[in-house]
């Protein structure tokens, strides 16, 4: 009896899912930022001090609240907070006029000041999310800033912990988060190796990146990119001290693409510009895709996987959904804006 009690009790501590579960659902997919840069999430963003992080940061928080594309890649636009606690109203006026002239630009919020993370921070970031809930992008600048008082002790369970505060709201917003943080002085092989602080930080987050320069007076610097949602890179990049803007020179990595898939291609061409919008059982649309051997469980199933990629490569929308009528299918053409097109 008690051994029967005591596996009761364990199998009360877990929630699963079978496999099989698991394809028969569409899940919500973290969307770019910054196609094959940034994504939703969380991210640290480190370099040492006075490396040209904030100008960067200026330049990042610019493209996405404009919507125009950073370095060739595509730029997802929404509302962007930018908390610069570093600095003051006066030097971001410079800094920004000096980057993109005074042009309007009413999607870019700036503040100097924010509280502290589990004193209030939480409150402030759902209470703007509220009030724009367009917002793509948070920039805090910098982490130190916002740790709370007798936060000082940098152990992994700390610094995984502060993380995860963090991504707990860019996840329930979703929205990205960029921590910006520094570097320690010890050189490492691995530029990830030094991010100040122990690996909880990198360990919690979303992804990181790293700018180094050789010598602090170097137009150069590389950027090393890591996460969950991207490919790992290195950029090379430089500084134009007129415009006070980082330019891309190169890419050290060559992005991998996937192959083409057929199954997709297929579905993308029943929505057009004409029709942008497609409704109905899986057993039609199996009867829609002449040449293709599926069954409508399996173009289901795909389907829920390959969302992403429709969405991504196609501009299509792939809802599923179950009505008194049984379970539909929709498919809708958005324009690359994620605007319906008419």
């Amino acid at each position: 009896m008690i051994h029967k009690a005591n596996e009761c009790n364990v199998r009360e501590l877990f929630h699963t899912i079978s496999a099989s579960e698991l394809y028969d659902t569409v899940y919500t997919l973290r969307q770019p930022i910054v196609e094959n840069l940034l994504y939703t999430g969380t991210y640290l963003f480190a370099g040492a001090p006075k490396v040209g992080k904030s100008f960067l940061m200026a330049q990042l928080a610019y493209h996405v609240s404009s919507g125009t594309s950073l370095w060739g890649y595509p730029v997802s636009r929404g509302t962007v907070l930018y908390l610069a606690l570093e600095d003051d109203y006066g030097r971001l006026q410079q800094r920004l006029s000096r980057m993109y002239g005074t042009d309007d630009n009413d999607k870019l919020h700036l503040a100097i000041y924010a509280k502290q993370l589990g004193s209030g921070l939480d409150a402030q970031l759902y209470s703007f999310f509220s009030r724009y809930p367009d917002t793509r992008l948070v920039i805090i600048d910098t982490l130190q800033q916002i740790r709370s008082v007798g936060g000082e002790q940098f152990n992994y369970a700390n610094d995984y912990e502060i993380v995860k505060q963090i991504k707990r709201l860019s996840d329930d917003c979703c929205f990205c988060v960029l921590l910006v943080h520094h570097t320690r002085k010890q050189l490492a092989d691995d530029a990830f190796d030094t991010i100040s602080g122990t690996n909880g930080l990198l360990g919690a987050a979303d992804g990181a990146f790293v700018l180094q320069k050789k010598k602090r007076t170097d137009n150069y610097a590389t950027l090393d990119i890591a996460g969950r949602d991207q490919q790992d890179q290195r950029l090379h990049l430089e500084f134009d001290r007129d415009r006070c803007i980082w330019d891309l020179t190169g890419a050290e990595t060559e992005l991998w693409i996937s192959p083409p898939d057929p199954l997709l291609s297929a579905v993308a061409d029943i929505v057009t510009i004409v029709n942008p919008e497609w409704c109905g059982s899986a057993s039609e649309l199996t009867a829609m895709l002449a040449g293709e051997s599926i069954s409508a469980n399996a173009l289901t199933r795909r389907l829920n996987v390959g969302a992403e990629r429709l969405f991504a490569e196609h501009c299509v929308r792939y809802e599923n959904s179950r009505s008194h009528a049984g379970r539909q299918v929709r498919l809708t053409l958005v324009s690359s804006g994620g605007h319906e097109k008419a």
